[in-house]
């Protein structure tokens, strides 16, 4: 591929290492020939914007865009890069982006959760993961699913005040909901809110409609005010500096990611075809 091209508010960044997403991979389907995938990942700044903004040249960095980032060189907007802390791993820097910050972003669109059941559905994810842990230590009671119950330990010590395997023995009701499964778990979870309550549609891992019985609106004394809310990362507004936080949590250990599948980024159509080959834990690229 020809290097990308430069706009004034980008930065060329020498990719190091990429974790694709579940988005990056749904996405594969309808991605154009010749083009580039890839959501975000952790490099050096090859290049400055040329209008001058953004970190400097050599300056460790972890991005978010898009496209173009299964690469070794990619253009990014100034907006949604990070500098990362000295010393860094880019694996471990390249699997913050996407997961760590939609957690972040949901969980600040909720308000203050001190004392306050969350209910975390898809606990197990990326995602999910990052919400139980930054979602704890705001002083939420935790309430996870995870279908997995070899991983409810693992649950538990992220932060997780309870963990079931499906919604059928949560109690009622919880303040708000994260839902990162979609499908029947987003109609489950709506049904458990607290009058004022918010479900946030943060991923639709499940594939499958949302179907909302007869009268599931309508509102009485226990279910009044409670909505429905969608989700996207894609807006620039103070995203460089809250991954920039991120990544000093990670950095710090005070934010876990959990372990890591490293492989060569050569490895990645294997990867992509065949799921026969993939690891249980977050797999990094390593573009060498």
């Amino acid at each position: 591929m020809p290097d990308p091209p430069q706009r004034e508010d980008e930065a060329l960044i020498q990719v190091q290492a990429f974790a694709p997403n579940p988005g990056d991979l749904a996405a594969l389907a309808t991605a154009e020939p010749g083009s580039v995938p890839g959501w975000d990942g952790a490099g050096t700044v090859l290049r400055r914007a040329p209008n001058g903004s953004g970190p400097e040249e050599g300056q460790s960095v972890i991005f978010l865009g898009s496209q173009g980032g299964w690469a070794q060189m990619r253009s990014v907007p100034t907006a949604t890069i990070a500098v990362t802390p000295n010393g860094a791993d880019p694996a471990l820097m390249s699997a913050i982006p996407v997961p760590v910050t939609s957690a972040l972003r949901a969980l600040r669109g909720l308000g203050s959760l001190l004392g306050r059941r969350l209910l975390v559905v898809g606990a197990n994810s990326a995602v999910g993961a990052a919400a139980v842990q930054l979602a704890a230590r705001s002083g939420a009671h935790v309430v996870a699913i995870a279908r997995d119950q070899a991983a409810h330990e693992r649950v538990r010590q992220l932060g997780a005040a309870e963990v079931h395997a499906t919604m059928d023995t949560v109690s009622l009701p919880v303040f708000a909901a994260l839902d990162v499964v979609g499908g029947p778990h987003l109609v489950a979870a709506y049904s458990l809110l607290a009058p004022g309550g918010t479900v946030i549609a943060l991923g639709h891992a499940a594939g499958h409609d949302e179907h909302f019985p007869f009268g599931a609106f309508v509102a009485g004394p226990t279910n009044f005010d409670r909505t429905i809310s969608t989700f996207f990362l894609g807006s620039q507004n103070g995203l460089g500096s809250e991954m920039e936080y991120l990544a000093a949590e990670v950095h710090a250990g005070r934010h876990t990611i959990g372990g890591l599948d490293q492989r060569s980024w050569t490895a990645l159509g294997l990867w992509v075809g065949d799921d026969s080959v993939r690891s249980p834990n977050r797999t990094v690229f390593l573009v060498d």
